[in-house]
């Protein structure tokens, strides 16, 4: 394994991507059903989990960062899999949340790959003045683009990524080692 250059956008791109690639991971063994599998009635689907994850790193990047449309928007998939064109998941409201249905894991996971091929490169190209910049990002309030990724990106987004993995071991299927 490479590692990355002690720089600020090496480290953030390095850890963007074992996030995504976790993500990618964390669906492509499951059948459809398992991938919007709940464990309890109020608990969101696992589906959900990698879903909001990825919207989240796709919009920060994109959308919170530059004004560009994220992935999601460009490629189309809300139109796609029939899901929200703007909401990510946060705040969304249980019910909401527990009703949406995704699509078989390898669709699902173009869509994952898509959105680190685009995003990945340019983290890795982001330097310090660039990650200084202070930008509004829902519900975090106002924050340096470096924080919105550690924090709103990376921390995060690997919160749901456990527990996507403690829902694959409720599955049957293995623990995804992270």
């Amino acid at each position: 394994m490479r590692v990355a250059e002690p720089t600020m956008s090496a480290q953030l791109a390095l850890m963007t991507r074992r996030l995504l690639q976790n993500c990618v991971r964390a669906a492509e063994d499951l059948t459809r059903d398992q991938l919007n599998y709940r464990a309890s009635d109020d608990a969101n689907s696992l589906g959900f989990d990698l879903w909001h994850v990825v919207r989240t790193a796709d919009n920060v990047v994109h959308f919170v960062f530059e004004r560009e449309p994220p992935v999601w928007l460009r490629d189309g998939y809300h139109d796609q899999w029939e899901l929200p064109k703007v909401a990510q998941g946060t705040g969304m409201d249980p019910a909401e949340a527990h009703a949406l249905v995704f699509p078989e894991p390898a669709e699902f996971n173009r869509y994952t790959s898509a959105v680190l091929d685009a995003i990945v490169p340019r983290i890795e190209a982001m330097d310090e003045d660039y990650l200084s910049v202070i930008t509004t990002v829902r519900p975090w309030g106002e924050v340096p683009r470096m924080e919105a990724l550690w924090q709103v990106v990376v921390a995060h987004g690997n919160g749901h990524v456990g527990r996507t993995s403690l829902a694959r071991t409720l599955l049957g299927k293995d623990d995804l080692g992270i």
